[in-house]
């Protein structure tokens, strides 16, 4: 049995405007003990997809209208909030974007990391303070036991994501869910973070979904990674296949945005940039999401008149478009800005 299963999962938020649509039909299956990467642009639903997991959208405005996810074999989605609290944090954790913002500033760090575990485990002061003396020397915090009773702003940014994990930690659970988990970090530190949560993974044996903007993230993290767009999927694969391989023509252009070391020097040449924007998720086009923003659409096919269906191309490979890679003419069509 896979340990999540997300069935057509469809969560929308109701607005004055409208109905923003912002994940629409999405599944996908993540194995005990693989890391799955979740990439895509800004407000294309990822960290919204990861929210309806942990049954944490604000309601209202948000509603999941459809589909189920499956954790274990229980959906998730029929739970009661109280059945989730038992869940969150002992089951299931996450890590939020922004530390700074997701732990209290007005509280000590032990305070933050002591409340969860006493609350899952029921264990006295003493214990849960060193259980958590425990999480930050586990997460390579210096002077553990001292910096217990420090408040936030005395951490940096990298620091502060490490108690952030800590928390998540702190339960031992099954799936770890990471948004965006070296946003506003410098590149040093985000490679710091990405091999101490590969390490934790393996040392807990736990499963963990990364979401991110960026491929370089997912390429270094996760086993699989899954391509969103405008609310949908538009392409699931390996990691060695999605980047050697790549069929989705938003997949290409995410890849041809991304600097590229060749031999002793940098690639030559411009770097590709995505013409257009996403479309409007109150009104979506009953086409291709992508499509007014491909440069292989010739405006004559079933791109502007048809959904496409999230195939499998190859074994293990899923794309949604009508014009693949390994399928494709190339004949490219000047997309305006």
């Amino acid at each position: 049995m896979a340990l999540l299963e997300v069935r057509d999962l469809q969560t929308h938020f109701f607005t004055r405007e409208g109905v923003v649509k912002a994940v629409d039909g999405v599944s996908f299956t993540l194995e005990k003990g693989k890391t799955l990467g979740i990439v895509g642009e800004s407000g294309c639903g990822k960290s919204v997809t990861a929210l309806s997991i942990m049954g944490l959208i604000p309601k209202p405005p948000a509603k999941i209208v459809g589909g189920e996810v499956l954790f274990e074999g229980r959906d998730l989605t029929k739970l009661s909030e109280r059945q989730l609290e038992d869940v969150r944090g002992k089951e299931i954790a996450m890590i939020f974007q922004d530390p700074m913002t997701s732990l209290n500033p007005t509280l000590k760090i032990g305070t933050q990391i002591t409340e969860v575990i006493r609350r899952h485990y029921g264990v006295g002061k003493d214990e849960a303070r060193k259980r958590a003396v425990g999480l930050l020397d586990e997460v390579h915090i210096p002077n553990a036991a001292g910096r217990l009773d420090d408040y936030p702003h005395r951490f940096s940014g990298g620091m502060r994501q490490r108690v952030m994990i800590a928390i998540a930690l702190s339960c031992n659970p099954k799936l770890l869910i990471a948004d965006e988990p070296t946003t506003a970090l410098d590149v040093t530190v985000q490679a710091q973070v990405l091999d101490l949560l590969d390490e934790l993974r393996h040392s807990h044996d736990m499963s963990m979904i990364i979401i991110t903007h960026d491929m370089g993230v997912v390429a270094e993290a996760a086993d699989d990674i899954i391509v969103m767009y405008a609310g949908q999927f538009v392409e699931q694969a390996t990691t060695l296949d999605l980047f050697d391989h790549p069929e989705h023509p938003y997949t290409e252009a995410l890849l041809g945005a991304l600097p590229q070391i060749e031999g002793e020097g940098i690639r030559e040449g411009r770097l590709t940039a995505i013409p257009g924007r996403p479309p409007d998720l109150i009104d979506p086009p009953v086409a291709c999401r992508f499509g007014p923003r491909c440069p292989y659409a010739n405006r004559k096919d079933s791109c502007t008149t048809t959904m496409p269906e999230l195939r499998e191309i190859r074994p293990g490979h899923l794309v949604r478009s009508a014009h693949p890679t390994s399928e494709r003419a190339e004949v490219r069509e000047e997309v305006p800005v």
